[in-house]
């Protein structure tokens, strides 16, 4: 689970890496995202007073061609902190997301 300041403009960057989302509620819990997919479940849940913006959180994903990623996450605001690059991971890259979490992108080793 990730707190965001904006749970839709969040939805749309992690779109961006492929991610399917569906909007939830729980019982009286908030609305939110979630996906599931090859066994994960990730979800966007706003931030409040109690639960604020989760930046301490470091994410990782494996795409397709990590340079079009990039390209494609900051045409919808995404900070490069490290440009692509090769790597002994592969070619990788990281990013911040429109709330400040750090993402790391890496395709094949």
């Amino acid at each position: 689970v990730l707190r965001c300041e904006d749970i839709d403009r969040a939805a749309t960057f992690y779109t961006e890496l492929g991610l399917h989302f569906e909007k939830h509620a729980h019982g009286s819990g908030p609305l939110h995202y979630a996906c599931e997919e090859s066994g994960m479940v990730f979800e966007l849940y706003p931030a409040s007073q109690k639960s604020p913006v989760t930046t301490s959180v470091r994410i990782g994903f494996t795409v397709e061609d990590v340079d079009v990623s990039v390209t494609d996450l900051e045409r919808v605001g995404a900070k490069v902190v490290t440009p692509p690059a090769d790597s002994p991971w592969g070619r990788r890259a990281v990013v911040r997301d429109l709330d400040g979490h750090t993402v790391e992108l890496t395709t094949g080793a």
